[in-house]
């Protein structure tokens, strides 16, 4: 029957490449054991406990088998991901809040950072130095339209608060 089964699709490209065990390409350096079609009968590990809140897709009935639990989710950025997390991962309401959340996070991370007493360089940790290393022009560019925004905020702030105390 396997034979007939080859003759069926010899027409197509490729079709039972694999089907010889002495040229399969991994063949001089595998082991054959078995044990590939015994893969079916393994026993599930146990699982990892939960310490902190773990946030995994909706799509699948309870975390994977092992996950990460460095930071759990808090602030306002933890409250965005857990709304985040109630929509498939199919949607752009699963995946705009995440991206919000991250830049909020990074805005939480500085003002911890600023709570705790270590004023972060901010220059730095956002790749400044490299920047002006390898990119000087754009980020001569950059700094030129930030301070113009700046500039126009200032001006439209103050003529704001003059018209005020006319």
């Amino acid at each position: 029957m396997e034979n007939n089964t080859s003759q069926n699709y010899a027409h197509i490209k490729g079709w039972g490449v694999d089907a010889d065990p002495e040229n399969e390409p991994t063949y001089p350096m595998k082991h054959y054991t078995g044990d590939d079609h015994r893969r079916l009968d393994w026993e599930r590990p146990p699982q990892q406990p939960q310490h902190v809140e773990i946030l995994h897709s909706n799509e699948r009935p309870s975390v994977s088998a092992v996950f990460g639990t460095p930071l759990p989710p808090k602030g306002l950025s933890g409250a965005i991901r857990r709304v985040a997390y109630k929509y498939s991962e199919s949607r752009f309401a699963h995946w705009i809040p995440l991206l919000v959340a991250d830049r909020i996070n990074v805005v939480e991370g500085v003002l911890d950072d600023i709570r705790r007493g270590h004023v972060p360089n901010l220059f730095v940790e956002q790749g400044g130095k490299a920047a002006w290393k390898h990119n000087r022009k754009t980020m001569v560019s950059r700094m030129l339209i930030g301070a113009v925004l700046a500039a126009g905020i200032v001006a439209a702030l103050s003529l704001k608060r003059s018209r005020r105390s006319v």
